[in-house]
């Protein structure tokens, strides 16, 4: 019976290290996952996953994607860790329906293998947001390939010149860099200059047939049947990939991404940005607050962050910085709205044209816009209201809160003497003759020396009585 429960358990022991041996012979894929604008929460994320799959031996990268494009300076990021991955990266566009325009073709080429789902398309990658609007004066976007052959190429007419020099040289170093990895990778390099200059598209059988992809894939696990046995160049030379039977090994963004992805998205920095702000004009308007200056510092700093990742004009944080320091001057010199009103319409223009994207996306939302207009006219309404009502209200600190005063007479002597007043003694003058205990109002001051008059005892009572 011993030798039996022995043989069971060595059983067991073996097979359970049989699992992890045979998984780590046959090896895994790393499947990363790019869904929605290129931004720098996904520059970070994709970044950190090459270096984790390299960490772990993996023998392929699956870059599954479905964007509208993003910005230059995070697809660059992205490029640049493809390209000094020790490990192949396979760029998949899929689910069927999904497409890798604008900065999603430049990954796409990038790739050691590029595959499409059925049903999907990728292209238009002129860089629209130079000036806004459409390349070389067109009156409207080219339209992608819908189906079939139609969806060969869109026609754009490059006989047209671009508006500005700067636009030009934009144009021509974007067709220089995706002409570089087309040629890098061997893929058509004539096709990627026309999605540059012409914002050309193409649906995935065509790109296939025109050479822009390597095949089509129905899903992650044919990418790797069909990947098998090609040959390619990465940063540690020529290999021959072995994926066929690989495992699957999804890794999720972790908290840093989403993190990332939260604070760079721009209506939340506009949010972090505009809450940092009035703490700390909170802050200043009731010292020893803490509350709004430590959330309000908070919130600066990652609005602050924020910015400097993202593509601002100047004009738009110029016009920002106007309308905060005209809010914080009617808060500290208030002029009944004037400077207020001014300063919420330069922090709504601001706003308006602060972040200089065209990418769906990376873009500030109207709603939020508002927010923010009618969060800077109701601080000005606050502080205007409590102007007024200072302005109305009794002067009850300083110097010429005396005029006014009641108090009564301690000692006199003739038209000079002591009264008391607040519960101080003061030297007084008169034009009339007084006694002691007689009541007076205060109607001026010179230096320490106060002028008054006889009160009577129903102003007295009406002021709340003698001090």
């Amino acid at each position: 019976m011993r030798g039996i429960i022995f043989a069971v358990l060595l059983a067991t022991g073996l097979l359970g290290l049989a699992v992890p041996l045979a998984s780590q012979q046959g090896g895994t894929a790393v499947l990363l996952r790019l869904d929605g604008a290129v931004s720098p929460a996904t520059a970070d994320y994709i970044s950190r996953g090459l270096e984790r799959a390299a960490g772990r031996e993996a023998k392929l990268v699956v870059l599954q994607m479905n964007t509208p494009g993003g910005l230059d300076t995070s697809m660059r990021e992205i490029i640049l860790a493809i390209l000094a991955s020790p490990v192949p990266v396979a760029s998949y566009v899929a689910p069927s329906g999904a497409r890798a325009a604008s900065a999603g073709t430049y990954i796409l080429y990038a790739s050691h293998v590029a595959a499409m789902a059925p049903g999907t398309n990728l292209g238009a990658a002129t860089p629209v947001a130079i000036g806004g609007g459409f390349p070389f004066g067109a009156d409207e976007e080219p339209s992608g390939a819908e189906d079939g052959e139609a969806a060969e190429e869109t026609e754009g007419g490059d006989g047209q010149a671009p508006r500005s020099a700067s636009e030009a040289k934009a144009i021509n170093d974007a067709v220089a860099y995706i002409r570089g990895l087309a040629e890098l990778r061997g893929r058509n390099a004539d096709w990627a200059e026309r999605a540059v200059r012409q914002a050309a598209s193409l649906s995935s059988t065509v790109a296939e047939r025109e050479g822009v992809i390597d095949f089509l894939a129905g899903s992650v696990e044919d990418v790797l049947a069909q990947a098998d046995g090609r040959r390619v160049r990465t940063s540690q030379g020529t290999l021959t990939l072995d994926t066929a039977g690989l495992s699957v090994d999804e890794m999720e963004p972790d908290w840093r991404t989403r993190l990332l992805a939260i604070i760079t998205n721009p209506n939340v920095a506009l949010i972090l940005m505009m809450i940092g702000i009035y703490g700390l004009i909170f802050e200043l308007l009731n010292p020893g607050a803490m509350v709004p200056g430590t959330v309000g510092g908070i919130s600066l700093l990652l609005g602050l962050y924020a910015l400097a990742v993202l593509p601002v004009t100047y004009a738009g944080a110029g016009l920002m910085l106007l309308g905060i320091a005209l809010i914080v001057a009617e808060a500290f010199a208030p002029s009944f709205g004037i400077l207020g009103i001014g300063g919420a319409l330069a922090v709504v223009v601001g706003a308006t044209i602060l972040f200089d994207t065209d990418v769906p996306g990376l873009q500030l939302s109207w709603p939020v816009i508002g927010a923010v207009a009618v969060a800077s006219l109701a601080l000005t309404l606050v502080i205007v209201r409590l102007a007024w009502s200072s302005h109305r209200h009794k002067i009850v600190t300083g110097a010429q809160q005396l005029i006014g005063a009641t108090g009564a007479v301690h000692r006199w002597n003739g038209t000079g003497g002591y009264v008391f007043v607040h519960g101080e003694r003061w030297r007084a003058v008169s034009s009339e003759p007084l006694e002691e205990g007689q009541p007076v109002r205060i109607i001026g001051r010179d230096g320490l020396t106060l002028e008054v008059v006889a009160a009577e005892e129903g102003e007295i009572a009406a002021r709340g009585g003698n001090s």
